[in-house]
């Protein structure tokens, strides 16, 4: 069988979201948890509590994602995708109001804006293969 890039995929950013969101509280000590402003990770990204969480969730969902399937991995790396495509775009204009409950600045944007492009580009061009062969499957069946 051969590895599906989708899966490979979520996987590995799976695990590197989760750890982003473990250190993320090595440094978020003395930030409330919805913070406009949060602390630096690796010196570049703003993080808060509720940022930490937030990448523990996506990551988690990542990871389980890419250990099951291709369907669920491609799914996963679309709909993350999209949501980070959405944040990369909208967080530019979240900075300095009350709305970025996130911490976001501008390092968070740009990184988010790479992840949404590989997560989507993968999505929705990797494995279609899979895709056709299991409804193939399912309508055969």
């Amino acid at each position: 069988m051969r590895t599906s890039p989708n899966r490979l995929l979520a996987t590995v950013f799976g695990g590197v979201y989760l750890l982003v969101g473990l250190l993320g509280f090595a440094v978020t000590g003395g930030v409330s948890f919805i913070a406009t402003e949060g602390n630096l990770l690796l010196g570049l990204f703003a993080v808060n509590p509720l940022h930490n969480i937030a990448h523990l969730l996506i990551g988690a969902a990542l990871l389980i994602a890419g250990l099951s399937n291709v369907a669920a991995a491609r799914t996963v790396n679309t709909v993350v995708g999209a949501v980070y495509l959405l944040l990369g775009i909208v967080g530019f204009f979240l900075v300095g109001t009350a709305l970025n409950i996130l911490a976001l600045n501008t390092a968070d944007h740009f990184l988010h804006l790479a992840s949404a492009i590989v997560l989507l580009g993968v999505g929705l061009a990797a494995d279609k293969r899979a895709d056709t062969s299991a409804r193939a499957h399912s309508v055969n069946a």
